[in-house]
């Protein structure tokens, strides 16, 4: 997986788990990221949303970065079920997000 961490990817899962919470932290570490990070956070949201195959990695990434128009906590955080299309992303991409969360603990 290109342009971010699995360990960024699980601790967003977590975070969007505990959304009422966490939104703030959640925010924060999102917008802390680099403009790659956050576009390859929203390609494997897509892909975990069915949006994009993995194989097509390479297209959803640079769509992501070209059709960005709304900053992209908000745009994750209005997005239903993130934190389940985020882990699927990953699983996807062959990366066990239960793993990566476990590390986090």
């Amino acid at each position: 997986m290109e342009h971010i961490s699995a360990n960024k990817v699980a601790a967003v899962i977590v975070m969007a788990r505990e959304l009422d919470r966490a939104e703030g932290e959640m925010r924060g570490f999102i917008d802390r990221m680099d403009e790659e990070e956050q576009a390859a956070l929203v390609t494997v949201m897509w892909i975990g949303r069915g949006a994009f195959e993995v194989e097509e990695w390479d297209e959803a990434f640079e769509t992501a970065m070209n059709e960005a128009t709304t900053p992209t906590a908000d745009y994750l955080i209005g997005t239903p079920h993130l934190a389940d299309h985020l882990e699927a992303g990953l699983e996807a991409l062959g990366i066990s997000a239960i793993d990566e969360e476990n590390q986090l603990m």
